[in-house]
């Protein structure tokens, strides 16, 4: 038997089970589940409301609710969801990518500090040729510095396994790095890049990442996306064989012989 007393309670149940959070929850909780919700997406990609539900055991509903929030306050902006080869009927889903803004609110608070101490390498170096020459040797150094940490992890794993160590090791670093299987190879994709802002005005940040990688796992690879212009994340492909036999028109190649196209798109 219902009493009219537990009406309120029922109502505030299935408002808590429709936003993700009580009714009467404070609005610091709310922005905790938000927050919650850009975390999700940063850390694997742009994502569908339906992904995020399961990761973030919510409803597609409360996740819903969250992202109109996130969309309207700049945080994150929908998008038609990439897809790699033949494309199916129907509509393509729409996919909720975090936006400069957003990814501001993570790890990029020395930003503006990286680009100044960059420009100034390019103009002590008397800017020009000259100038880039300068700002990429510094990356490479840079770069070079950073593999060191990461060769006993990719150097230890088992062959097939390679891939994922680096992506582990990124992880660690704040690049949010995960590994997945691809035809004739694996994506190494990095939802997070703490120097994106930096990396957009110096593409030789990009470059000297992609060399490096090439030589931690013992193979040509390609940039196919960067963050730093414009994608949801940057995702490199490493082929099995080494060797690519054929090139999407939109992945630009990028290996050491290569590398002053790296993390740039060619659409």
């Amino acid at each position: 038997m219902k009493y009219a007393s537990d009406a309120p309670k029922e109502r505030a149940a299935e408002t808590a089970a429709r936003t993700g959070v009580p009714a009467s929850a404070p609005e610091e909780q709310q922005r905790g589940t938000r927050n919650r919700v850009a975390r999700s997406i940063l850390d694997h990609g742009p994502s569908t409301a339906a992904e995020l539900a399961v990761r973030l055991e919510l409803t597609q509903a409360a996740v819903r609710r969250h992202l109109d929030t996130l969309v309207a306050d700049g945080v994150v902006e929908p998008r038609e969801k990439r897809v790699y080869g033949a494309r199916g009927r129907g509509r393509p889903a729409k996919v909720f990518a975090l936006t400069d803004c957003g990814r501001d609110a993570f790890d990029q608070a020395y930003d503006q500090l990286a680009v100044d101490a960059l420009r100034w390498i390019e103009q002590s170096a008397g800017g020009g040729e000259a100038g880039r020459a300068a700002v990429a040797a510094f990356a490479r150094a840079r770069l070079a510095a950073q593999a060191q940490g990461y060769r006993g992890a990719v150097e230890a794993a088992a062959p097939g396994r390679r891939t994922e160590a680096l992506a582990d090791a990124l992880s660690a670093d704040g690049y949010a790095a995960t590994a997945r299987s691809a035809p004739v190879g694996e994506q190494l994709c990095q939802h997070h890049c703490p120097v994106a802002h930096a990396a957009e005005r110096y593409p030789q940040l990009c470059e000297a990442e992609t060399e490096v990688f090439s030589q931690l796992l013992g193979t040509h690879v390609q940039r196919l996306a960067t963050i730093a212009h414009g994608d949801g994340v940057c995702t490199t492909f490493i082929p099995k064989t080494g060797k690519v036999e054929k090139t999407h028109p939109r992945i630009t190649r990028t290996t050491t012989a290569s590398a002053s196209t790296a993390g740039r798109n060619s659409a």
